[in-house]
């Protein structure tokens, strides 16, 4: 289970004071409550739970909890594209901690999610990371990443679906960002299929740096899986541009935002060769 993660207000529109006090009185205190419960009851669960299926449905509890919260209708389109039958790499967009939320509610079935090392050293949320088996990487040791890479990549090879976020971090204006290169180094190397997704709505509701919840209609948008079969690692960057194009074609067709007049479509590859 991911912390939601409450920071300073944001530069957008003041919401409505009745949309203030909901959420500093109502929707925020009751998230952290859920948080610090069920996540106690994970961790609890944890050393009984080597296939981390106990877990995984307390965070699914924990995120439809948070939507419901919000006050904010959700809709999934394209679940008859997913392929159950083979583990698969999920890409989304990045631009809100409601997104984390969204993918436990929406995505039908057991995965883990590549998250930053900082969220590892937090109290509490470290050891539930740790014991739920998700993947950390440390963006600042070239070393510590492509261990991490490999490990997501054998995660993979066992059967284990995982979730990215290409981006690397949240977008702070809900546009999709340009796409770091280690996710597609993973896929490669598992030579599973990349399934572009996009989140929307969930900028509106809550953008990076805000207390404020919106009540927002969300919508989760699957793609097409996109192969990996017989590619190598220095075909990261036409990966990366591939997915990047149906990502953002997807969340465009979706979005109330315009689409940019030119997307950065350039990944930063790590290691190279086959």
């Amino acid at each position: 289970m991911l912390p939601f993660i409450l920071l300073a207000m944001s530069e957008r529109p003041r919401p409505p004071i009745s949309t203030r006090l909901m959420s500093y009185f109502v929707r925020n205190p009751l998230i952290y409550l859920y948080t610090v419960a069920l996540g106690t009851v994970s961790l609890v669960c944890s050393p009984f739970d080597r296939r981390g299926r106990m877990q995984h449905d307390l965070a699914r509890a924990w995120s439809w909890l948070i939507l419901k919260t919000c006050g904010s209708p959700f809709e999934i389109e394209g679940l008859e594209k997913l392929d159950l039958s083979q583990p698969a790499i999920y890409a989304a967009n990045h631009s809100s901690a409601l997104d984390i939320p969204v993918l436990y509610v929406g995505l039908p079935f057991q995965f883990r999610i590549l998250a930053k090392l900082e969220l590892f050293r937090l109290p509490f949320l470290g050891g539930h990371l740790k014991r739920s088996g998700q993947i950390p990487i440390d963006r600042a040791d070239a070393r510590a990443t492509l261990r991490s890479l490999s490990a997501a990549s054998q995660t993979v090879n066992n059967g284990m679906p995982l979730v990215v976020f290409p981006e690397g971090g949240r977008s702070t204006d809900g546009h999709i960002q340009p796409f770091l290169g280690g996710v597609f180094y993973v896929a490669i190397k598992a030579q599973a299929p990349i399934v572009p997704m996009a989140i929307v709505g969930a900028y509106e509701a809550l953008p990076m740096n805000t207390y404020v919840i919106c009540p927002t209609r969300f919508k989760l948008v699957i793609g097409e899986p996109v192969p990996t079969a017989g590619l190598v690692t220095r075909d990261m960057e036409q990966l990366s541009a591939q997915v990047h194009q149906a990502m953002s074609d997807l969340f465009y067709a979706h979005s109330s935002l315009t689409p940019p007049v030119a997307e950065p479509q350039d990944a930063a590859v790590l290691p190279s060769g086959k």
